[in-house]
């Protein structure tokens, strides 16, 4: 969409202060749309495709708008997923911001930062970008997401957050001026665990809701109902939305609302969240604007990444890139497939993502990661795994610490000590081959490694030249030997940085806090179980 000098000049206006007259009235058709971005929290089943998670809100957003198939985050873990959405810059792009738990770098600007000096109303509700330090501007708190806006009830279960996202929504919708155009972050804290066991069953939902468990854990009636209780906190942040929709169709504001719902990265299950699987990294993105998205109801096959949302939103916003003083994006525009399509394609500029990560949670000595970079092509998943000697989800001894405590995580653990359940093991824990390759059609699950089959040889070397090309033009220190510069920077807690060492030299425990006593097993601090 090319960029329209009617946005520019409303949002001028706004931002002198015209926008505060309701006298000021721009006509509706030239108004700058307004942008609502609804994100829920460790989330990768929503949809209709997912017959045991219930979200009528997003199939609502769907059906009016398009639903993207092939949507990935950069990186799966919330810091540095969100880092990616709000820079419109991939993860190895952001110096610190690749990690999690850092500090935010100064000199990256967010796009919600960028609207709100073009002129836009922001704000955010829930979850906006963390955990970490988003650092200080003229001595106050960085806003990386807007203003937070914090109205409370008493959610369903004892583990779900008690902020109401629709009444905060309400809230800040009511206290911007009259006519401004706004840029709304809505931030679920679901289904981030932790979940309350069973709080789905007593909801009405039932074991043999569930069509097919993924491969990678054991078929029984913890990890379904596990599974489920996962469901009904994705519910709840659906059902949230729902409320936003209504209450802005009653203002008479939806139709010229770019409404975008999406999740920060998969579930927080071992060999999901925090990996660079199909269930990591693969996220649910879907849009509706109004009568400017056509054909609605369609399904886009191109690949998209969390760095094109930015650009899409200052496109139909109608600014440059360069107006908005942000660093250059390896991403671009979406707004074209707004338009009117006689047949679905994938262009050449959108056959591919990259994804990665670096460090995550504290895990082994020296605060080391577990680098990755990847790339998903063609329905292929390949993956280049930097430091194979690793345990990539954490050493033993700290409880694979990069893997939250739940109750699959424990299954999976127990799953070990019998032969015929060992491989549920080695698939979250163990220690992994340098490259993976894997046909996401036939196996989503990622259970086949085809790297080592020399019938995709030349598949393989392919997809690791293109990666790794594209890597150098992002100028990816790991690509130049530098690699280890990622694990150099401190956590924003000081609690955590060289939390290994210290708690070795003081004789103490080496699990943190977070990690439950029933993820820990003795054996496992052999260095080859």
């Amino acid at each position: 969409m090319r960029t329209t000098h009617l946005y520019i000049i409303a949002a001028m206006l706004f931002a002198a202060g015209c926008a505060s007259d309701p006298s000021v009235e721009v006509e509706a058709a030239k108004r700058p749309p307004n942008i609502l971005l609804a994100i829920a929290d460790d989330a990768g089943h929503m949809g209709r495709s997912v017959a045991w998670v219930d979200t009528p809100s997003l199939d609502q957003v769907a059906d009016a708008g398009i639903r993207f198939l092939n949507a990935y985050t950069p990186n799966a873990k919330c810091a540095p997923s969100r880092a990616s959405l709000l820079t419109a810059r991939n993860s190895w792009q952001l110096k610190e911001g690749a990690n999690h738990w850092n500090n935010f770098p100064a000199e990256f600007k967010t796009y919600p930062e960028a609207l709100r000096d073009l002129g836009y109303a922001t704000g955010y509700t829930g979850k906006g970008w963390s955990p970490g330090n988003a650092g200080m501007v003229d001595g106050k708190p960085r806003e990386l997401t807007g203003p937070r806006w914090r109205m409370k009830h008493e959610p369903p279960t004892k583990a779900m957050s008690k902020v109401d996202y629709a009444e905060s929504f309400i809230a800040f919708y009511k206290n911007k001026k009259a006519g401004q155009p706004f840029h709304f972050w809505y931030g679920a804290y679901e289904p981030h665990r932790p979940y309350t066991f069973g709080s789905s069953l007593k909801a009405g939902k039932t074991l043999g809701d569930i069509d097919k468990v993924p491969g990678y854990f054991p078929d029984n009636e913890i990890v379904r109902t596990d599974l489920l209780d996962y469901a009904l906190e994705i519910e709840h942040f659906d059902t949230h939305l729902g409320r936003i929709l209504d209450f802005l169709e009653r203002q008479g504001e939806l139709d010229n609302t770019l409404v975008i719902v999406t999740s920060d990265h998969g579930m927080p299950f071992p060999r999901a969240k925090g990996e660079e699987y199909e269930a990591s990294n693969h996220v649910p993105l879907v849009m509706m604007w109004g009568d400017q998205i056509k054909r609605p109801g369609r399904v886009i096959e191109e690949y998209v990444s969390f760095v094109d949302i930015a650009p899409t939103l200052f496109d139909i916003a109608g600014f440059t890139w360069r107006e908005t003083g942000m660093q250059s994006s390896p991403g671009s525009s979406l707004a074209d497939l707004f338009e009117d399509q006689i047949k679905d394609h994938t262009t050449e500029q959108r056959d591919h993502v990259l994804i990665g990560k670096e460090r995550h949670d504290i895990g082994r000595p020296g605060d080391y990661g577990y680098p990755i970079r990847g790339i998903v092509k063609d329905g292929w998943l390949y993956l280049r795994n930097y430091r194979p000697d690793l345990w990539p989800a954490g050493n033993p001894e700290t409880g694979y610490s990069t893997v939250g405590g739940s109750p699959t995580k424990t299954q999976i653990l127990r799953a070990r000590h019998n032969p015929a359940t060992k491989h549920f093991w080695d698939l979250s824990f163990g220690k992994r081959p340098e490259e993976e390759l894997y046909r996401i059609a036939e196996d989503p699950d990622c259970l086949n490694n085809l790297a080592a089959n020399p019938t995709f040889a030349d598949l393989k070397e392919g997809l690791r030249g293109t990666m790794e090309a594209e890597l150098r033009a992002q100028k990816d220190p790991r690509m130049f030997g530098q690699g280890d510069l990622f694990h150099t920077y401190p956590f924003s807690s000081k609690g955590m940085s060289n939390y290994y060492e210290r708690r070795i030299k003081q004789g103490e425990d080496l699990v943190p806090p977070w990690i439950n006593a029933s993820d820990i097993e003795t054996d496992l601090m052999e260095e080859n179980p």
